[in-house]
């Protein structure tokens, strides 16, 4: 793995071996990031499930203007740590240690993000959750875009049940990416 544009372009991102972290392909964040190309420049990144840290460090060396990682396991956040130290982007970043579903209510009342990037562990229909909770959330700004990225099986039906519309969706072999926005 490793950072694909920008600043950190071509610089290592270490990962933990084994399917508790599953890392974005190299191939699958080079699309995703030339959707979001437009956005990313000096943007507000929230990358929850961070996982490695792979997504955001990505937009931090796009130029995001900040990140903000939020990871619940020990071991994975000393790791977002380690990458944004070695990839130099640790002075734009914060790393929240907790589970999603506690942290998010902390975040309200903050200056909002731009982009919301969430890739929560497969098959454990976090995504439901966590959508639910941003829908009625200030932490989205109101042209902001949030973006899952699923088992390409989940089913997102739901969505028409809140006040989020599903706007593109790109699906790859082993997951899919669906960018979706606020109904105001």
């Amino acid at each position: 793995m490793r950072v694909i544009a920008g600043s950190a372009r071509s610089m290592p991102i270490r990962t933990i071996k084994g399917m508790d972290v599953r890392p974005t392909t190299d191939r699958t964040k080079e699309t995703l990031f030339n959707i979001l190309q437009t956005r990313i420049p000096s943007c507000r990144f929230l990358d929850l499930y961070a996982g490695t840290g792979a997504i955001g460090i990505e937009a931090l060396s796009r130029g995001a203007k900040t990140a903000c990682f939020v990871e619940k396991d020990r071991k994975v956040q000393a790791l977002i740590e380690e990458n944004l130290r070695f990839t130099k982007l640790i002075d734009r970043a914060k790393i929240i240690k907790g589970d999603v579903a506690a942290v998010l209510p902390t975040l309200e009342g903050g200056e909002p993000f731009d982009i919301i990037f969430m890739d929560p562990p497969f098959r454990n229909e976090l995504e439901r959750s966590t959508l639910e909770y941003l829908s009625g959330s200030s932490i989205l700004a109101g042209d902001g875009l949030i973006v899952v990225e699923a088992d390409p099986r989940t089913d997102f039906s739901y969505l028409e049940e809140l006040p989020l519309r599903l706007i593109r969706q790109k699906v790859y072999s082993m997951s899919s990416h669906l960018f979706i926005e606020k109904i105001s």
